[in-house]
């Protein structure tokens, strides 16, 4: 995967030397309470990590702003639903997380908008899908400013380690949505 440049973002693929950085802010609380795995493993986190990187479906980058991670955003090919015949790789599904010293300054919705660009322009993906919690308020946000749709908003459908059964929504973006 080559390199992305917004305004003021870099987006590459995670580099080894991403990882430790990206470790920093990927196990906070206020970061974890948002995402379904509370605490990872180092290790295993790595390990998941260098395995995207030989995946050629795994179109994840992180994001640099003036040269230190602040985030990544992950993206990956899937096959859609549907009958014989159906061409392949053509949903995916986006994910993202960010070092929360850089909230509010629209740095995600930023990488995110690139990413989706990508997708639709260069990877000629169909449909991009996206969940997160209900009460998940920036991340709500980022996806409506890049012009998702939520699709559907499901009553108690996630567990939630510290706050029980919560809200879960899902969002979506076709290429004719663009």
């Amino acid at each position: 995967m080559t390199e992305l440049r917004t305004d003021r973002l870099l987006l590459r693929p995670v580099r080894e030397s991403d990882l430790d950085r990206m470790l920093e802010y990927r196990n906070l609380p206020e970061v974890t309470q948002w995402l379904l795995r509370t605490v990872v493993d180092p290790d295993a986190f790595r390990e998941a990590w260098r395995a995207a990187g030989d995946n050629p479906d795994d179109h994840s980058v992180a994001v640099l702003l003036d040269g230190v991670v602040i985030g990544t955003v992950s993206f990956e090919l899937t096959d859609g639903m549907g009958q014989p015949g159906m061409p392949t790789r053509t949903e995916a599904g986006l994910g993202y997380t960010f070092d929360p010293a850089y909230g509010g300054h629209g740095y995600a919705t930023e990488a995110v908008r690139a990413v989706l660009a990508r997708a639709f322009d260069e990877l000629g993906v169909h449909r991009v899908t996206a969940g997160c919690f209900a009460d998940n308020i920036a991340s709500v946000r980022v996806l409506e400013k890049v012009g998702m749709r939520r699709e559907q908003h499901g009553v108690e459908d996630s567990w939630h380690a510290e706050l029980g059964w919560v809200d879960g929504l899902t969002f979506a973006m076709l290429r004719s949505d663009r």
